[in-house]
């Protein structure tokens, strides 16, 4: 029999139980306790569906109050040592002080889990960096797991990967040069998960998946040596990306089974199984853990018949990657088109996919009938649904003429006239778009969304807080103001919901960092934009001041990579397509006299192919992607671009070829540290480094601004250099944004005066 099995399931819960009861927490209004038996009812309702599915082995260790990586490092005892906590005795009040940062230390950095939109936080690597295994957490979830009666597999983060995905916080420190040290730690760590009765565990190294130095590639040898003597048999995780090339590594491993990918890299399939020992378990993911649309059962089946013949019982089967990254049940999903969610399945409905493509490969395609009927009619009509194709569409694309992605003059000569009307003093202060969403907000769209109450008065209240937001930002003196987007739900998803070919759930939930979730949209179709989406409510807020008001859009590669992306047709055609609905906007708001645009693009670098050697042809199409955006807008008129939680460095060439008058990047979190990349560069626009990290609770104090502006001064022109908070404001209060957007603008004055003088 061939064993099903995952390494991750969805840990929020169905309606975001875990976020609610974390930020209740935080707040005081939960005890631990209660916290606790929240997050232990989430683990057993997920190990039960699993359980009904027909899954072999439950994983354990998936589950995390804020972050794996986080967890990871606390069981090894590697958090950072000034924060002073005494890792054998952390706290939960600490863990997520180590997360969130308290009134004395900034949080630990963040940045996206390889090409995912999941935030992981970021080890702290010193040439002093000591650790201590402290399995007792993890012991405690094995416990609870064991007590269902079902078999279980750990799943941990590699240390490879750990320390990989850390940064060196000493000049002149190889993070690498660590591994000796943390080898004996890792060592006890499995050891007591083998005294504890575990018998498989899966240690995650998808490092393997991208482009790696061979002096990490030459670690893998000895490092499984040491923990193949451990007690427990080990299968190696490897996803978002073919691992082909190591093949010859993998199969040399003493370890006990490799999972690959081959949902991202199908081609890998063929050559593991023909090449795979006899003694090793192979463990194929053939059902998208990063996607929601419903597998092809017959296809799949088909493809692995063979692999199963050859293998017997050493085959394994599993998603692609953890469930993570899937909402978690379509089944609660009542508003939904009834044929678009017959082409869907979450990660229950995952489950269940692999439930039947285990008992076909044990019993024969005729065991499932009745599921292969179902799967093949949802592909058919898939293909053929009038839902899909859009010839207006289709042909806009196609009659593009040359060089429409390019603004009518170069930078120099736009900067000029943006000047001139703008009028801005030396270091403009501006923020990146949202201010706090206020349960006010909250449950003023929640009462429309249920007709509770009219569309009149839930304009009214929108206007009422947009009012506020540009009072509080004049009263504050920053130059260059936003509306606040008191009216949007999320920076994707509204915009979605006003575009054809999207569509949306009520429960899609997917964790992106903490207790923060997102829903994202679904693209099952052409994209088009019927009707002006945020006109009105800018040029509301611009009535209300004299001062430049920024229309703030989300660009189009993170509308596409935000959203559960069509499978059908190339990426890049979506994004296309999604561009130039947003240029529909782009010149809407124009003319209704709205001269600052930001078109944010957190996603860029996320969306980056993890191998070097498909970036050129993804960053051709989604640079000018971006450029279409801003198509035929005036030189007057100043596109603005936000980036965050992602690393630029080797891809500056590309960002600058977006030609975004200003851009705006977090760098707060890391002290600047990104900044010397743009500098290096000779970035030629404006530029706006984030001078506060928004994702923490604690209000700066005026010295780390001024310290942070000063590094920032020391590289970059003053003309060319703008003042701003790291992100969005959307989730905090307002005491702490006033507070902190206060030290921002005092900080700036202070320095502005310095400079003029």
């Amino acid at each position: 029999m061939n064993t099903f099995h995952l390494s991750g399931y969805p840990r929020v819960g169905a309606k975001r139980e875990l976020k609610f009861a974390v930020e209740a927490f935080w707040k005081g209004a939960k005890s631990e306790a209660e916290l606790r038996q929240t997050a232990a009812d989430i683990r057993q309702k997920n190990w039960a569906t699993q359980i009904a599915a027909g899954a072999d082995l439950l994983p354990v260790g998936d589950f995390s109050y804020y972050d794996h990586v986080l967890d990871t490092l606390c069981a090894l005892g590697a958090i950072p040592a000034r924060f002073g906590f005494d890792a054998d005795k952390l706290t939960l009040s600490q863990y997520f002080e180590l997360a969130r940062g308290n009134a004395s230390q900034v949080a630990m950095e963040m940045t996206k889990w390889f090409d995912t939109n999941y935030h992981y936080i970021v080890p702290e690597w010193h040439q002093n960096t000591s650790f201590k295994a402290n399995a007792a957490s993890l012991i405690a979830q094995i416990e609870e797991a064991k007590a269902t009666g079902h078999d279980i597999k750990p799943t941990l983060v590699g240390p490879l990967t750990l320390l990989w995905l850390g940064k060196e916080k000493d000049a002149g420190h190889n993070r690498l040069e660590l591994l000796p040290r943390l080898l004996p730690e890792y060592q006890k760590l499995l050891r007591e998960l083998a005294n504890a009765g575990v018998d498989w565990i899966q240690i995650d190294e998808p490092i393997l998946a991208v482009d790696i130095a061979r002096e990490w590639l030459d670690a893998f040898a000895p490092t499984y040596q040491e923990l193949a003597i451990t007690g427990t048999r080990i299968i190696i995780g490897t996803y978002f990306g073919s691992v082909v090339e190591h093949i010859n590594l993998l199969k040399n491993l003493p370890v006990n089974g490799v999972h690959i990918d081959c949902v991202r890299a199908p081609e890998q399939l063929a050559e593991f199984a023909n090449a795979w020992p006899e003694n090793k378990v192979l463990s194929v993911g053939l059902i998208d853990g990063r996607n929601v649309w419903r597998a092809n059962l017959r296809e799949v089946i088909e493809l692995l018949a063979p692999v199963a013949t050859q293998l017997g019982n050493n085959l394994w089967i599993a998603p692609s990657c953890s469930l993570l990254h899937s909402p978690q049940d379509l089944s609660v999903e009542e508003k939904l088109n009834p044929e678009i969610k017959n082409w869907l399945a979450f990660a229950a409905q995952k489950l269940q996919e692999l439930g039947i493509i285990k008992q076909a490969l044990a019993h024969g395609k005729d065991s499932v009938q009745e599921a292969l009927a179902a799967s093949d009619a949802a592909a058919a009509g898939r293909k053929t649904s009038k839902l899909i194709h859009n010839d207006k569409v289709a042909q806009r694309v196609a009659s593009l003429r040359e060089h429409a992605d390019q603004r009518h003059s170069p930078f120099a000569q736009r900067i000029e006239k943006q000047q001139q009307w703008m009028n801005l003093p030396l270091l403009p202060t501006t923020t990146i778009g949202s201010f706090p969403q206020t349960q006010e907000i909250r449950q003023a769209r929640a009462a429309f969304k249920k007709g509770e109450l009219s569309a009149a008065d839930y304009e009214a209240a929108m206007k009422k807080d947009i009012a506020y937001c540009v009072e509080q930002q004049e009263q504050l003196d920053i130059d260059v103001l936003v509306h606040g987007e008191a009216e949007r739900n999320d920076m994707v998803e509204y915009f979605g919901e006003q575009l054809d070919g999207y569509c949306f759930t009520q429960y899609g939930w997917v964790q992106s960092y903490g207790s923060r979730c997102v829903k994202p949209p679904i693209i099952f179709g052409d994209v088009a934009r019927p009707k002006a989406m945020t006109v009105a409510w800018s040029s509301y807020a611009q009535s209300l001041t004299k001062r430049p008001m920024k229309g703030m859009l989300t660009g189009p590669v993170t509308m596409m990579k935000w959203s559960f992306v069509r499978n059908d047709v190339p990426l890049s055609l979506v994004c296309k397509q999604i561009a130039l609905a947003l240029n529909d906007e782009v010149l809407d708001l124009e003319k209704a006299g709205i001269r600052v645009i930001q078109i944010d693009e957190p996603a860029i670098r996320e969306a980056l192919p993890l191998k070097r050697a498909q970036w050129d042809e993804y960053l051709a199409w989604a640079c000018e992607s971006f450029r279409l955006t801003s198509t035929d807008a005036d030189d007057s008129t100043q596109i603005h671009t936000h980036m965050c939680y992602s690393e630029f460095n080797d891809i500056l060439p590309a960002i600058a070829s977006m030609d975004a008058d200003v851009i705006t990047i977090e760098t707060s979190r890391s002290d600047m540290e990104l900044l010397d990349a743009f500098v290096k560069f000779s970035y030629p626009n404006d530029i706006g480094p984030g001078v506060y990290d928004i994702h923490s609770p604690r209000v700066p104090t005026e010295a780390e601004v001024e310290h942070l502006l000063r590094k920032a001064l020391k590289v970059i022109d003053q003309r060319r250099l703008w003042v701003n908070p790291d992100c969005g404001l959307k989730t905090r209060g307002w005491p702490e944004t006033k507070a902190a957007l206060e030290v921002m603008v005092n900080v700036t004055k202070k320095l502005r005066a310095e400079l003029t003088a």
